[in-house]
């Protein structure tokens, strides 16, 4: 069993027991730091841990002392009684000997365990989530700070005169040493580098803070970057060169959006710094035009920031007024009082410049006309890009150790090395944070208010829903009405479907089967020509246009339950959003391919069968039939109106004439009218001789007419004719169901086209029921996975929604969300900085 540490207290030193509040050793059976496996003995157990070692000393050093004292104590009595030999006075001084090895041993134990208590206590940091112990971790106050940094960069990327916040701003020439000046306070070469080219496309924000591991990571992304290896930190420049690249917008250089980036390690100072594009004298080729303005606008937009800590970068190896930067930053801190200046490459410089007062002049704010509240020099290593910290740490202490500047008291040492420099910047950025932060959460706070007052004022019936809220009250309405779909009875789909399909196919039936059929001389010939014609028409063409029918019919229903307003609790803000879900689903929803052989089967034998059973079913045909034809007729006189004009209660009634060429058609039509009379039984189109004659006779009462005008008019008289035959037929067929059942035998009535007209109606009522079990059984529901993966890829596009869910009231409740989420991590913030205190 695991022994009770308390009896070991004597011996095992304090620190061990403040660990123990930390770690759990384990319970009986458990190892110290979970080092063993559970199957081994109590003794095997304690070897593997560190602790378990400790302890297995000790009970050792206790065994050998007990054993010592034994001995003893039989070698006092063996002497005084003279019958002991002496060998018994070695094994005493064998186990003393052996007691002070294990000592010793014991001694270097706990030096080693002492050495490695530091790296235990980060480890109950660092490892909350892998098994060690479980306990959240505060967030240190540079995260706290960061994190309002963020929210506001999101909420105003411009930095207006609205956030006020301290930052350290990093601006300089174009290859002035910024980024290197960066990399060496934050201790590793993490930005992408390049000759004389511009690097730094975009502002990066850093913030530094102090941690056990020396890791940097983005906002927007968990992974942690280790800066202790080399690949990580190749991963992390080409991300940051990759994220530049993808902000700067096509026809521009440089971008205005921040990339924010945290990096934590050993004694690094807490502040947050912005590393600024560098700032350039003229414009070479492969730039945009702008591309001087934008940066000079980007640097005035951080700088004028009046609680902004401007470090100012400037190249030491090169002639002092050639700087452009000086000049700006004395633009926007003409007092100097948040200004510190950095001279870089002052190895360079010492070796370049012919007197090196000129340096000591730059240091000593001499030369320039801007002023700072301090001067540092810094050598940020021999401009070899593969160099790490390390190695130009080394460099640079022996450079000033070294040079002339400090040895003859041109530079003082605290203005010199970027440590110092590092310790200056810290120093002064929590110095401006602790005196502008309680302003600026004040000021806040006066703009939480008014954003309050005016939604108060413009929407009191409503809550506050940002964008995000909106857009979840909108999926589950947009997902609520997908479900109404499933709710559509049956004989509301079929009759839809029914109804929907036979306007799609009725003038195919018509023009392509019913009138060529008609113009048979017998009922074999009529039977024969329809049975053709409806397999063809079966194989190539029905089943896919009632698939058409269908899926249009699912598009129409869905989109009425889509824009259907729902009266009072109708919300407009949501119209576009349904819109584009309702466009998108419907674009992504392919029907099931199979859908139409299984259709076409289903379709060919409802056509093939003849058999009506009953009176009603005869009546349902011959009223089919007869709103048919009836339809046909109307739209073909009111073609004929067209043609040949209004007729004289129109001219009469409304004033108006026919035109001349609607009276040679009215002429024409009186001609063929009598064509018709003279023979009932006339065929659907003109012989040559006939149209001659009617041609001629039109001439006698001086109209001239084309033969094509004759024929054109003749195919709607005849037409006509035609339908108004088949209508009075239909009418004689209402009794002819007894000669029906009798195959119309020993009768004049033959009843053919009533039979193809309740085919047709059977194979429309068959079609549309099995088209509304696809669309209830599964099309409905595919459209529903298809809404549901739409508004998911919708959930995830934030470009997207902005799009669709905008106007007056969004961004208000989105400005409202921000300022209170800004607020309160400036209060917490706050507590946190006076908790410090």
């Amino acid at each position: 069993m695991m022994p009770d540490l308390d009896e070991y207290k004597w011996i095992v030193p304090d620190f061990i027991w403040e660990l123990d509040e930390h770690i759990d050793f384990g319970s009986p059976g458990e190892t110290v730091f979970r080092a063993t496996d559970q199957g081994y003995d109590n003794d095997k157990q304690y070897k593997k841990g560190l602790l378990g070692e400790l302890i297995l000393l000790q009970q050792q050093i206790q065994q050998h002392e007990e054993e010592a004292r034994r001995a003893a104590g039989q070698y006092n009595m063996g002497s005084s009684q003279q019958k002991r030999k002496v060998s018994d006075k070695e094994k005493v001084d064998q186990l003393q000997e052996e007691l002070l090895r294990t000592q010793l041993k014991y001694q270097r134990m706990l030096e080693r365990l002492e050495k490695e208590n530091k790296e235990l206590r980060k480890l109950v940091l660092q490892r909350d989530d892998k098994g060690i112990h479980q306990r959240k971790l505060k967030k240190s106050l540079i995260d706290m700070y960061s994190e309002v940094l963020d929210i506001l960069s999101d909420y105003d990327a411009s930095y207006n005169t609205q956030d006020h916040l301290p930052r350290v701003v990093v601006v300089g020439d174009q290859s002035a040493g910024k980024t290197s000046v960066l990399e060496m306070i934050a201790q590793a070469r993490i930005f992408p580098r390049g000759s004389g080219e511009m690097m730094t496309r975009s502002p990066v924000k850093v913030t530094l803070s102090e941690g056990p591991h020396h890791v940097a990571l983005f906002k927007d992304s968990s992974r942690e970057f280790d800066l202790t290896k080399e690949e990580d930190l190749a991963a992390l420049r080409n991300e940051i060169e990759i994220r530049m690249r993808n902000s700067v917008k096509e026809g521009c250089t440089v971008s205005t959006e921040t990339i924010s980036l945290s990096v934590k390690g050993p004694g690094l100072q807490r502040m947050v710094l912005v590393d600024l594009p560098g700032v350039i004298s003229t414009v070479t080729s492969g730039m945009a035009p702008d591309t001087k303005e934008t940066i000079f606008s980007i640097s005035k937009a951080y700088m004028q920031n009046p609680n902004a800590i401007i470090l100012c970068i400037q190249d030491g190896s090169v002639d002092a007024e050639r700087s452009i930067v000086t000049d700006l930053v004395s633009q926007m801190d003409p007092q100097g009082k948040r200004t510190i200046f950095v001279l870089t490459k002052v190895d360079l410089a010492e070796k370049n410049v012919a007197s090196p007062s000129r340096i000591q002049q730059i240091i000593e704010g001499k030369l320039f006309p801007m002023k700072a509240l301090g001067y540092f020099a810094v050598v940020t290593g021999k401009g070899n890009s593969s160099e790490s910290i390390e190695s130009i740490k080394e460099y640079e202490e022996e450079f000033f150790q070294n040079s002339k500047l400090l040895k003859t008291c041109m530079l003082k040492a605290h203005q010199v090395t970027t440590k110092n420099l590092s310790l200056a910047v810290s120093d002064c950025f929590w110095k401006m944070v602790r005196e502008s932060v309680e302003q600026q959460a004040d000021a806040f706070k006066a703009t939480r208010f008014n954003l309050e007052t005016e939604w108060k004022n413009n929407y009191p019936r409503l809550r506050e829903l940002d964008r995000n809220e909106l857009f979840e009250k909108a999926k589950n309405e947009i997902l609520d009405e997908v479900i109404s779909l499933t709710q559509v009875t049956p004989k509301h789909w079929e009759e839809i479907l029914q109804k929907t399909l036979w306007e799609r196919v009725s003038t195919h039936v018509i023009e392509n089967i019913y009138l060529p059929a008609a113009q048979t001389m017998n009922s074999g010939t009529f039977n024969t020509t329809v049975d053709i014609k409806l397999k063809q028409w079966t194989d190539k063409q029905l089943p896919n246009k009632a698939v058409e029918v269908a899926w249009e019919t699912l598009q129409e229903e869905f989109s009425r339950f889509m824009t259907e307003q729902k009266g009072k609790e109708h919300d407009d803000i949501f119209d576009k959003l349904k819109q584009a879900v309702k466009e998108e689903s419907i674009k992504r929803h392919k029907w099931n391919e199979r859908a139409e052989d299984s259709l076409r089967v289903i379709q060919h034998n409802a056509l093939e069968d003849r058999s009506i059973s009953d009176k009603q079913q005869w009546d349902a045909a011959i009223h089919f039939m007869e709103e048919t034809l009836q339809s046909r007729l109307k739209d073909t006189e009111s073609v004929i109106e067209d043609m040949v004009g209004p007729d004289w209660k129109k001219r009469w009634l409304y004033w108006v004439g026919r035109t001349k060429e609607q009276n040679i058609r009215n002429e024409t039509k009186n001609e063929l009218e009598k064509l018709i009379k003279c023979n009932e039984e006339h065929a659907a189109y003109l012989a040559n001789d006939e149209v001659t004659t009617v041609r001629k006779n039109l001439e006698a009462r001086g109209v001239t007419v084309d033969p094509c005008l004759i024929k054109d008019t003749w195919h709607q008289i005849y037409r006509r004719y035609f339908l108004k035959t088949a209508l009075n037929h239909c009418n004689l067929c209402r009794r002819g169901f007894y000669y029906y059942q009798r195959h119309f035998v020993d009768s004049e009535l033959e009843c053919n086209d009533i039979v193809l007209f309740w085919r047709i109606q059977r194979m429309l009522a068959i079609t549309a029921n099995t088209l509304r079990q696809q669309l209830t059984n599964t099309e409905v529901r595919r459209l529903e996975k298809n809404v549901k993966e739409v508004l998911e890829d919708f959930a995830e596009d934030n470009e997207k929604k902005v799009k669709l869910l905008t106007g007056k009231r969004v961004q208000l409740a989105e400005d409202l969300k921000k300022v209170r989420e800004i607020q309160e991590k400036l209060e917490a913030f706050i507590e946190a900085l006076h908790q410090e205190k």
